[in-house]
């Protein structure tokens, strides 16, 4: 298996360069160069499996034989071992026809871990081979911080380092990231927004120097091992519900676009979809996207959704890419004119995206408003943005099961659940002391030379001790 960039200019790897590497060097992402598919008889076959047989079968054709298998099952294994659930993703029912996938019972509480936990070993695993050390450079808008976090701790081979935007997570995530103690990792509060933080990773990447001189990785899902993993639990969620033999739909609450784009994936390898449904906050530049095929930032407002106050969302390049026929040049063209402030969509592509994915949005009100609703009438308390997208998804029922991804744990988000309901949800016992624990993180500016400067010092400092 094989992977190209979006914009057509980077060498062509294979999985393990591919997943190293991060962002590809023309600033474009890693696609595989052909998407296999998996036959009927072989989705059937899932059903009743346990998550981490279905995680193989799923992911082993993108790998090829970088791990060998027995190896790859063993990664897979030793990621999962800490959920809290024996189903991993297991489905809870919201009404009739309607299904809450709830991805929420990893070690950080956010469908984030599923990814994550994973890569975190297969990055161990590559870098066990070569002896080398990696700087991991991160962006969040809330939860792929404290995944990563998570899963890099105490490595002595990597160096991780997260930037959040200032004042704009939860107390939750912000303290899942400022209470981890391994000296290997390092939170940078950014005065910014999510966007700053993409954009400066990104400036890194772009940066050959800077980015071959520290051994520069990215974990962000502009890292394809991140997209493929999730689309694991797509399969997954469809067999329990009959797939092959009936088609399923998923609505997915997303702001950066990798959640569904492993969603779009698992229907080009065959998983029979009905409709794949973004479900936007009030920083709706993907449901604008659709409705007027203009692709237009307009400035992020904060919510109470956090993980969603995104306006450049980095994978919308990978599904841009297919609806223009996979035009690299093409794909470069239209990310010159984001960097102006949008574009406009052809006419072609947009037919293209619009045959694939439905859209809405959620306001503010309307979030709270769910959560209340739900909660009175199922007794399941939802976190903001899976209330986004239980909300979106109750406009696109039709006759296939609907199922709605659930990506965080209510109690990442408390403040704003208990408005709701009047309830305040607790940690689970494995972060019952997170209020209790120092915070340790470095205030920094929005200025790339700034950022690389500290990136330099933390390392040589490192070395050192």
């Amino acid at each position: 298996m094989n992977y190209i960039s979006t914009r057509g200019a980077a060498p062509v790897l294979g999985f393990g360069e591919a997943m190293m590497t991060g962002l590809a060097r023309d600033g474009g992402l890693y696609v595989p160069q052909t998407v296999p598919v998996m036959p009927a008889g072989e989705i059937a076959a899932l059903a009743g499996l346990p998550y981490e047989e279905v995680a193989f079968r799923v992911m082993r054709p993108f790998i090829g034989g970088f791990f060998g298998d027995d190896g790859f099952r063993g990664l897979i294994d030793s990621a999962y071992r800490s959920f809290a659930h024996a189903a991993r993703a297991p489905l809870a029912e919201l009404a009739p026809n309607h299904f809450l996938l709830e991805l929420f019972h990893g070690p950080t509480l956010a469908f984030k871990d599923f990814a994550m936990q994973l890569i975190g070993q297969m990055m161990q695993a590559a870098l066990a081979k070569t002896g080398e050390r990696i700087t991991i450079v991160g962006a969040t808008s809330g939860d792929t911080g404290s995944a990563a976090l998570e899963a890099f701790r105490g490595l002595a081979n990597v160096e991780v380092f997260i930037l959040f935007p200032q004042g704009r997570v939860s107390d939750v995530q912000r303290r899942q990231m400022t209470t981890v103690s391994e000296t290997n990792c390092h939170a940078l509060a950014v005065d910014g927004s999510f966007d700053d933080c993409q954009a400066r990773l990104k400036d890194m990447f772009n940066d050959f120097a800077f980015r071959d001189g520290v051994r520069l990785a990215g974990v962000n899902s502009i890292n394809w091992a991140r997209v493929l993993a999730q689309v694991v639990y797509y399969f997954y969620a469809a067999v329990a519900l009959g797939a092959p033999h009936r088609s399923v739909s998923f609505t997915v609450p997303t702001g950066n676009f990798g959640d569904i784009f492993a969603g779009y994936i698992a229907k080009r390898m065959g998983l029979p979809i009905d409709q794949l449904v973004i479900a936007t906050n009030q920083n709706d530049i993907l449901d604008r996207a659709l409705r007027a095929g203009e692709y237009r930032t307009n400035g992020v407002k904060p919510s109470i959704s956090p993980s969603m106050d995104i306006q450049v969302s980095s994978n919308f390049e990978r599904a841009l890419f297919d609806a223009y026929g996979r035009d690299g040049k093409a794909i470069a063209a239209l990310m010159d004119e984001m960097k102006a402030g949008g574009f406009r969509i052809s006419q072609g592509a947009l037919e293209t995206l619009r045959s694939t994915f439905a859209s809405g949005r959620c306001s503010e009100e309307e979030t709270m408003a769910t959560i209340a609703r739900v909660w009175t009438a199922t007794g399941e308390l939802l976190c903001p943005h899976s209330a986004v997208g239980v909300k979106v998804a109750e406009e696109h029922l039709a006759t296939s099961p609907m199922i709605t991804l659930a990506t965080a744990h209510p109690a990442k988000f408390p403040d704003a659940v208990e408005r709701a309901t009047g309830l305040r949800p607790g940690l689970p016992p494995h972060l019952a002391d997170l209020f209790d624990k120092p915070e340790r993180m470095t205030p920094v500016p929005d200025d790339l030379a700034a950022l690389q400067a500290l990136v330099r010092e933390r390392l040589a400092r490192q070395v050192q001790g």
